[in-house]
């Protein structure tokens, strides 16, 4: 399953995450993949799509990073996907 993630820094200077993503990566759990993400031009906030085989797997990656950064998470599919099961 496909999700976005949005996430909100909570260090302004970004120190502590770049620190932390540099050291140790991007900590994912197995079966937890990491596609793209895009930067706000501010550097407050990153979005990102990530690929879980379930929310609760989502959520081990997430608890890794959630003494630095705020989480917010949707479901999504692709537009393809979307049509594919309507029609």
């Amino acid at each position: 399953m496909l999700y976005m993630v949005i996430e909100r820094f909570r260090n302004p200077d970004l120190k502590a995450v770049g620190e932390r993503f540099t050291t140790q990566g991007r900590m994912l759990p197995p079966g937890v993949n990491y596609i793209t993400s895009w930067m706000e031009c501010t550097g407050e906030r990153c979005f990102q799509i990530m690929e879980s085989p379930t929310r609760e797997a989502l959520n081990l990656w997430i608890k890794r990073w959630d003494d630095l950064v705020d989480f917010e998470v949707m479901p999504i599919q692709t537009s393809q996907e979307f049509w594919a099961a309507r029609g």
